[in-house]
């Protein structure tokens, strides 16, 4: 038997900084598969490339096939990763043209350098040739490219933090690194509003009774009624425009989720290309309540008119709703369609 503290070190508890795994010796393994999933979904949907044919926005991710794992032995980290996905794009070219296509690629993994990747790009079967197909091979691949080496990136200096436990006399392990998230560039317009305040509780739809505003916004959009509605109520567009995956389901009493979840509700009424009615919320509100939004679309020919009129927001939030409307549902639309 050895000695008081000459023994093996994989056991020698007194000395160990973590009663967990000493000297990180033993294999620990943590699946990160579920975080990749939806890591790969936000960056990708947030690719949009522009060039004199046009421009091009990732839509949906319709497969991500694939797992992946980090390992430690014996203090050294060992990162698994292996994913096959294709997601769809919608372009739109300079004379207003809308065409779909999709983008692969096989062969993400920790065995391949980026520039070994495969990543294909194509028109979907329906669809005419276009100059926007080489917009994505030539500006688009690369984007892909890079936005993979930023998950990459992610998987092994931010969530890898935890897995290489500290020892007695050992370093402390690296801090993470500031990761940058996509902010979604927007500019000033001027919008009407008419906000009207009340110091007395407002009913709410669900919820607490609190003290409530109501305001007013109407916008004009270079496109037709029916092109506007789809554009709030089907899945696809709204991921376009927010630049994020979302939940939407477009019918009555349908949910909705969007903004990473910032945003959330129901539809309660719809009425195709004239008018919607939601619940909405913002996620920082009081727990369970929502205001009314009403939103009327009146075609005018080659524009539509929207006149939106938000009931039961909480005092104190109507200028940062009425905002959040203005930057990230109007003029993200505005931006993104060119509406």
């Amino acid at each position: 038997m050895a000695k008081w503290g000459e023994g093996d070190p994989r056991w020698i508890v007194e000395e160990r900084a973590d009663a967990t795994n000493v000297n990180n010796w033993h294999w620990t393994e943590r699946d990160v598969s579920a975080w990749s999933s939806e890591r790969l979904r936000q960056l990708l949907l947030g690719l949009r490339v522009e060039g004199p044919e046009g421009a091009c926005q990732l839509t949906d991710v319709i497969k991500l096939d694939g797992e992946a794992s980090i390992n430690n032995r014996k203090g050294k980290l060992i990162f698994f990763y292996e994913w096959q996905l294709r997601a769809s794009w919608l372009g739109m070219s300079g004379g207003g043209l809308k065409y779909r296509g999709t983008i692969e690629v096989s062969n993400l993994s920790d065995e391949n350098d980026l520039g070994d990747l495969d990543i294909s790009v194509s028109l979907c079967k329906d669809q005419p040739d276009t100059p926007l197909l080489d917009l994505m091979r030539r500006t688009g691949v690369p984007e892909v490219r890079r936005i993979l080496g930023e998950y990459i990136h992610q998987l092994k200096s931010e969530f890898s933090q935890g897995m290489i436990l500290p020892t007695a006399n050992g370093p402390k392990p690296p801090a993470p690194e500031p990761s940058k998230k996509n902010q979604i560039k927007t500019s000033k317009t001027q919008i009407s509003s008419t906000p009207r305040c009340s110091s007395s509780p407002a009913p709410c739809p669900t919820g607490v009774r609190i003290p409530t505003c109501s305001f007013n916004l109407t916008e004009t959009f270079q496109t037709s009624a029916d092109e506007l509605y789809r554009t709030f109520v089907n899945q696809e567009f709204v991921q376009v425009f927010t630049r994020s995956a979302a939940v939407v389901d477009g019918c009555r009493g349908g949910r909705f989720q969007m903004l990473d979840g910032s945003v959330s509700g129901e539809f309660i009424q719809l009425v195709p290309d004239q008018r919607i009615e939601m619940r909405w919320r913002f996620r920082t509100w009081p727990s369970e309540h929502y205001a009314t939004v009403s939103l009327e679309l009146e075609d005018r020919g080659d524009e539509t008119e929207l006149r939106m009129e938000c009931r039961g927001v909480p005092v104190g939030e109507e200028d940062s709703t009425r905002e959040g409307w203005t930057r990230f549902y109007f003029q993200a639309i505005k931006q993104t369609f060119g509406y």
